[in-house]
Formats: C-alpha cells, structure tokens, sequence
C-alpha cells in the first residue's frame, strides 16, 4: 500500500472542538453547499459513514472504523474501485488552535499508478482545505 498525505492545515479552534465536529459525520451538513455539483452527483451520510456518487468513479462508501479521541478519527471505503483507507489527524497548535492533516493508504498496482496518484493527491487535498473552512 502506498500512504499519500495532504498538506498540514492551520485551524484556528482548539484541537477537542475540531475533534467533536469531525467524529460525528452528520456535521458534514456544513460542507453540502461547498460541494461542486458538476463532480459529485449524490451526497448523504449519517454519523458513521458517507456516501458519494462521483462520475466516473461511482457510488462509494466511506465508513469510520476507529475514533482516537481528540487526535484521529480512521476510514474504510467501501465500494470504491481501489482498496484504500484514510484518516484525519489533528493535534494542537496552542490552546486555541489546531493543526489537521488527511492521510490515505491505497493499493494502486503498478500498472494504474500513474493515472490515479495525481487525482488521489489533489483529492486528498481539497478534502483538507474544504475540512479547514468549516466553523468549528
């Protein structure tokens, strides 16, 4: 499996606020507008999983399989074209702050790794920037 990770993200909430908002996934109401509506074609979720429908990838499942409290909360896709887990991480950056970082592990083969690093990265990404708007 190779691991790719997003960029370090500054939060200005504390680390346990941040925390609270993210292990419950009905809280991803906040996020609903900033979707782009031309990528993801079905959204709906509940406190343990997600669930998107992105052309051309299709219906896949993101469920939460492990809640660190206040540092980590760990996925598991399910439906998803390549085996991949991820998690968000977040530790403190003072009293009041906090930083986040997303990280994922797929099994890419060889043969498909060119075609699909480039997307996962930016993917990663714009879940850790979009993660680091929200009003925590």
């Amino acid at each position: 499996m190779s691991q790719y990770e997003s960029n370090v993200k500054h939060i200005p909430y504390s680390q346990e606020r941040v925390y609270a908002k993210l292990e419950d996934l009905n809280n991803l109401e906040a996020l609903k507008d900033k979707l782009p509506e031309d990528k993801v074609k079905e959204f709906s979720y509940d406190r343990d999983q997600v669930t998107v429908d992105v052309p051309p990838v299709g219906k896949v499942t993101i469920k939460v399989v492990e809640r660190e409290s206040p540092k980590c909360i760990k996925f598991e896709a399910a439906g998803s074209p390549i085996p991949m887990n991820m998690w968000i991480q977040i530790i403190p950056d003072g009293d009041e702050a906090s930083k986040m970082r997303v990280v994922a592990k797929a099994d890419i083969n060889f043969m498909l790794r060119g075609m699909i690093e480039k997307p996962l990265k930016e993917g990663l990404e714009k879940i850790a920037d979009t993660l680091s708007l929200i009003k925590y």
